[in-house]
């Protein structure tokens, strides 16, 4: 008998591992962190759907078959409190059941973006019943005393309502997409921030500000004093490294103290609703935001969002979002990014504005920074040009994302980003440097001579000491070994191709002609190619 249970427990130990190993989750393959979907590295190539356009089945109908033009595997897609709940307690799901089903019929998957508390750091998609009643569920007072569109994060009412319905959107996933799995992220709330003051003025709010700083907070930062993000150390430290007080008192009297008083109490009414699903439907989330536009103060810009600065207080006080991502619309794109990867934050860009500049900067996320994914927003607007650059890009990436997933976290992997203002990019992988240059430094391409130039890029995997693969546009590439500096680097053999059922299939032997009398490597604007290279040295 005592055999028998120890069977029946461990049969039932690896059923619930079985099932728990099927829903999407994130695995870290240092120093890269990659979304695993049915058991293999998952690489979202995104598009974000207008605001609007999730709303109707009508609305979609034609979506389909542009999302499936741009060679994208995943749509992001809003879902809208107010028309889960309309009525309290009644829940609506019929609408989102219909399109899960044409998104997994149409061989899509989908990262569901909750529009629940706050959209665009406002509260627009709350319910009716949640609006009108602002005596129960308080909003958000600036410094006098106006009451903003925006509930309060310091109301428990308002943290109960919005859990309840997530809660109810996280077990309706699990019973009806557990098995398929179509539905593979999701993101609560949208662009957290307060506006048009840097925090909330409410009494509620106002009580806690004036109270000690919280001891988890505290605890947090002398743990990881050493690590802390260089604004937050830098304001600590201005007052002293205090280990109790006030928010002023620890922080400073200026706008960083109200800011990073936000940021812990939006994180933490954020985390408590993220638990609260995850206790559900473990699926991985995060949460995204509106980057600081150049000379803005807290409260000109959304305060106290997933922000790099704010890194430390959002890990601190919401430790169950897997990731904070930021959303673009500004230029710095490897500013930012670099920003968003400290503190081995896994990077995942889910809004861009969908312009020409996407192709490369897809490339660049993915290659340069481990990128689990990129979304480009409205994808089913936009321009021809965006549309062939984001099509031609994605196919590339989806022929190499086996390559991709195989390699990361070896220091195989790195991608270059230019255009004219940042003309050369360098690489080294394994003995090899790769200067890269946007190919408009030729001077024979069209377009050489404009004002601006177009965006190139490219991502180069080393798969052997001297072999390697190079894709993207706008690029050309000379290489030299770095370590043996005497010896000339040649370039032995270049294939043009693509992978078929992860089978690389030349379509082109390159001759001279094509890499300069072997003096380099190059992709053109307007080409999207996949080249295999293998280089030699010699005296």
């Amino acid at each position: 008998m005592k055999q028998y249970c120890l069977f029946f427990f461990a049969a039932l130990a690896a059923m619930i591992s079985n099932l728990t190993a099927q829903i999407p989750h994130l695995a870290i393959k240092a120093p890269a962190t990659q979304l695993v979907v049915h058991g293999k590295p998952f690489m979202i190539l995104g598009g974000e759907l207008g605001n609007s356009t999730f709303t109707s089945v009508e609305n979609m109908a034609p979506v389909w078959e542009k999302a499936k033009a741009l060679n994208v595997n995943t749509l992001l897609a809003p879902v809208y409190w107010e028309l889960i709940e309309p009525a309290e307690g009644k829940f609506e799901f019929g609408l989102l059941g219909k399109l899960i089903a044409e998104a997994r019929k149409q061989d899509l998957k989908l990262v569901l973006l909750w529009f629940g508390s706050w959209k665009n750091s406002m509260s627009g998609h709350a319910p009716a019943w949640i609006k009108t009643n602002p005596v129960k569920y308080p909003r958000a007072k600036d410094e006098k005393g106006t009451s903003q569109e925006i509930l309060s994060p310091f109301s428990a009412a308002n943290l109960q309502a919005d859990k309840n319905a997530f809660t109810a959107l996280m077990q309706y996933l699990k019973e009806t997409d557990g098995k398929n799995n179509t539905v593979i992220m999701v993101q609560p709330e949208n662009e957290i921030g307060m506006l048009p003051s840097a925090r909330d003025y409410h009494p509620a709010a106002d009580k806690l500000f004036s109270e000690a700083v919280p001891a988890e907070l505290m605890q947090y930062l002398l743990k990881n004093r050493a690590g802390l993000v260089p604004e937050l150390s830098a304001w600590w430290k201005k007052q002293g490294y205090k280990t109790s007080g006030s928010w002023q008192e620890i922080f400073g009297d200026g706008y960083q103290a109200d800011e990073l008083f936000m940021a812990w109490h939006f994180a933490r009414f954020t985390n408590e609703i993220v638990k609260a699903g995850k206790a559900v439907y473990p699926l991985p989330m995060f949460v995204n935001a509106a980057l600081i536009r150049p000379g803005k103060i807290p409260g000109e810009y959304p305060s106290a969002g997933p922000l790099p600065h704010l890194m430390d207080i959002w890990k601190a006080a919401a430790p169950d979002i897997d990731m904070l991502s930021p959303d673009f619309y500004n230029p710095d794109f490897e500013q930012w990014n670099d920003l968003y990867t400290r503190q081995s934050n896994p990077l995942f860009i889910p809004e861009h504005r969908f312009d020409a500049t996407v192709g490369p900067k897809a490339l660049f996320a993915i290659g340069h920074y481990d990128a689990i994914g990129f979304s480009p927003f409205s994808i089913e607007n936009g321009g021809k040009q965006e549309r062939e650059v984001l099509a031609k890009t994605y196919q590339l990436l989806s022929r190499l994302q086996p390559l991709i997933s195989a390699h990361q976290g070896q220091k195989r992997i790195d991608a270059v980003l230019l255009d004219k203002e940042k003309q050369l990019s360098t690489v080294v992988l394994g003995n090899y440097e790769f200067s890269c240059k946007n190919s408009y430094t030729l001077g024979w391409e069209a377009g050489a001579a404009g004002e601006q130039w177009d965006f190139g890029g490219a991502i180069i995997i080393q798969t052997a000491a001297n072999e390697f693969y190079i894709a993207g546009s706008g690029v050309v590439i000379t290489c030299k070994n770095f370590r043996q500096r005497k010896k000339n680097t040649g370039i032995l053999k270049t294939e043009e191709g693509i992978f078929e059922n992860g089978t690389w299939k030349v379509l082109k032997h390159l001759n001279g002609d094509q890499t300069h009398q072997g003096r380099h490597i190059r992709i053109g604007h307007g080409e999207y190619t996949i080249q295999k290279i293998t280089l030699y040295d010699y005296e």
